[in-house]
């Protein structure tokens, strides 16, 4: 065994010599390990961090791009499991290569550290079903951005952002207007369940937790069977045909719901399993726990509306498979996907 991964080490070594002599863009290589490695940024000070938990050897490249990482020299090496410091630009967001004696993967932060913004997240680094990866730096899921700061939008304008899908009702929009770095295109596709505003709050105010999650459920086969809401859907899918187009962002003012079910189609269609999609469906839990913890504590029957439960997405998705047959079929015959075209623009 340890003949075999001495083997592979240097197999992987000498791929990653060769791009570093032929300029080529970086790939993964090896095992899966995006499960046990991560890129952490502080969202006040910019730092960056790794946090990896691999007991081996690992060395870890940076650049400002993907296709520009520099492989002739590491940021950072190690050979054990732990949280290391990274030296980085804290103005200019940094892509990295993770070398270990069994494989190489992709990394930047999942979490966009933005002081005026929750659940900003990459949905690059994400594997698919048949072993390729997401491209890091094409497609931005968010919650509301009425909160940006002077820094957070100088950070967005390094990506640097092209296009904006806003999923908010006009009522949202108008008590929580985004700011914007400069973006080329943005796009107002308006779907009305998921609105917290202050009106449909006042309408759930007074129902008991089980109401709640029974319209939050209902909400979910909503999302994917009403029709115009499928008309806006298939806008914002029309817009990810183009490259163009990209970074894209799309939102909504959690980012959890709309925008939830947006990103769970979207990975569909580059053929990620449920299991995935559902993980990354939940991780808005962790990114908007602080948003909503003080209004939670004063209307704590009303969580349902500022959770994501997997029963709620579940039905949605359920929704679908008994009214299309396959999440496929409803993307390619409802949303007019072209899934060959999508993947080879997202995949690697």
């Amino acid at each position: 065994m340890n003949k075999l991964k001495f083997i592979f080490s240097i197999l992987i070594l000498g791929t990653l010599f060769s791009c570093s002599d032929n300029k080529k863009t970086v790939q993964y290589l090896g095992k899966d390990i995006s499960d046990q490695v991560s890129i952490l940024r502080d969202a006040k000070d910019k730092s960056v961090s790794l946090d990896i938990q691999l007991n081996e050897p690992w060395q870890l490249y940076a650049g400002p791009s993907v296709d520009k990482i520099n492989l002739d020299q590491p940021v950072a090496n190690g050979d054990k499991a732990g949280v290391f410091s990274i030296e980085s630009d804290p103005t200019k967001r940094a892509y990295f290569l993770l070398v270990t004696p069994t494989a190489q993967t992709i990394l930047s932060e999942r979490l966009l550290p933005l002081e005026g913004a929750y659940n900003f997240r990459d949905l690059g680094g994400i594997k698919t079903k048949n072993g390729k990866h997401v491209r890091w730096n094409k497609v931005f899921r968010a919650g509301d951005l009425a909160g940006l700061t002077p820094a957070d939008l100088g950070y967005l304008q390094n990506l640097p952002l092209t296009t904006v899908v806003d999923f908010r009702t006009n009522e949202e929009i108008v008590d929580a207007p985004d700011k914007l770095p400069s973006v080329t295109k943005s796009h107002h596709y308006g779907i009305a369940p998921g609105n917290l505003g202050l009106a449909s709050l006042g309408d759930m105010v007074d129902l008991k937790r089980e109401e709640i999650n029974k319209k939050m459920i209902e909400m979910n086969e909503t999302l994917v069977s009403d029709p115009t809401i499928i008309d806006q859907y298939r806008k914002y899918f029309a817009l990810l045909q183009d490259e163009k187009n990209t970074p894209l962002m799309f939102h909504c003012s959690a980012g959890k719901d709309r925008t939830g079910m947006a990103a769970a189609l979207f990975l569909s269609a580059l053929g990620v399993d449920e299991e995935t999609i559902m993980s990354n469906y939940l991780l808005s839990n962790t990114y908007l726990g602080d948003k909503y913890a003080s209004f939670l504590a004063d209307y704590p029957a009303l969580e349902g509306m500022f959770v994501v439960r997997p029963e709620f997405i579940q039905a949605g998705l359920d929704r679908i498979k008994a009214d299309h047959g396959s999440i496929d079929n409803y993307l390619t015959q409802v949303l007019n996907v072209d899934l060959e075209k999508i993947q080879k623009i997202y995949l690697e």
